[in-house]
């Protein structure tokens, strides 16, 4: 027989296995189980252990190699979470459908706290895409942007936010792709654009006006999952009377605290 040629498995009668040789994968389903239906902040080893009835012994074995294998991640130092090979296996847009259940809540706080109209966008390739709106309560309000509303990556504060806490490369190219429609947003460029970029990284936060939209200015920060990649940015928009230098750092905080408290990472 030739190396190349795979020997027949022990099982090759097709007889049915025998249950116990299932067990480590049974025990792993069961600690995957708990994960996927555990709280955004990652589970302990002794709550897996508490809610499958597994030796802690036996709970960190499975840990380390679905966490190996990217189906499980370390979110915190004790807490254990979904990994990017696990979220890779869920629809699109029925990670979009989570997302705008969580951030709701996110928006409806700020909005009620600002008075102002709170969005949420999401990135479509080089495009940003408003997943959720919500209306405040001062009398005038900003709603040029709604949900479904596409327009290019940056040219709006959650859309700059997202886009500074990507890397250079796909910064380069998202700004590449949309070069020949920057001019029609207040005549943005990519020199200005790149500069944007620049400051929101060292500020920490996007300020941007009169390009999204003329005599408008808004804040926006980015929103981090729990592994840390940036799924989303949040930003409030107001008239530019409103918006003040203090007011804007009021605003700031406020979005921080209620992504905070609503299981989100902050940086």
């Amino acid at each position: 027989m030739t190396k190349n040629v795979r020997t027949p498995d022990k099982n090759a009668s097709r007889k049915p296995l025998l249950p116990e040789v299932c067990q480590a994968l049974e025990r792993g389903l069961e600690v995957m189980d708990a994960i996927l239906a555990g709280p955004p902040e990652g589970l302990r080893v002794a709550t897996l252990c508490r809610q499958t009835g597994l030796e802690r012994a036996t709970v960190y074995r499975i840990l380390h190699t679905l966490k190996a294998a990217g189906y499980v991640s370390l979110i915190t130092r004790f807490h254990y979470g979904p990994g990017e090979r696990w979220k890779s296996l869920i629809p699109l847009s029925k990670q979009r459908e989570v997302l705008v259940e969580r951030l709701t809540p996110v928006l409806a706080r700020v909005s009620a706290g600002c008075g102002d109209a709170a969005f949420a966008v999401v990135r479509d390739g080089g495009l940003s895409h408003c997943i959720a709106r919500q209306v405040g309560d001062y009398p005038v309000q900003v709603l040029v942007i709604k949900e479904g509303t596409r327009q290019p990556l940056g040219v709006g504060a959650a859309g700059l936010a997202l886009l500074s806490a990507l890397d250079d490369r796909e910064v380069e190219a998202v700004i590449e792709v949309n070069a020949p429609n920057l001019a029609l947003y207040g005549g943005m460029t990519q020199e200005r654009l790149r500069a944007l970029v620049a400051a929101t990284r060292e500020r920490g936060w996007s300020v941007v006006g009169n390009h999204a939209t003329r005599g408008v200015l808004a804040v926006g920060v980015a929103v981090y999952d729990r592994t840390g990649d940036a799924v989303a940015g949040i930003s409030v928009a107001s008239t530019e009377a409103r918006m003040p230098k203090e007011r804007q750092r009021e605003i700031l905080q406020l979005i921080r605290k209620a992504l905070k408290t609503h299981g989100f990472t902050v940086y």
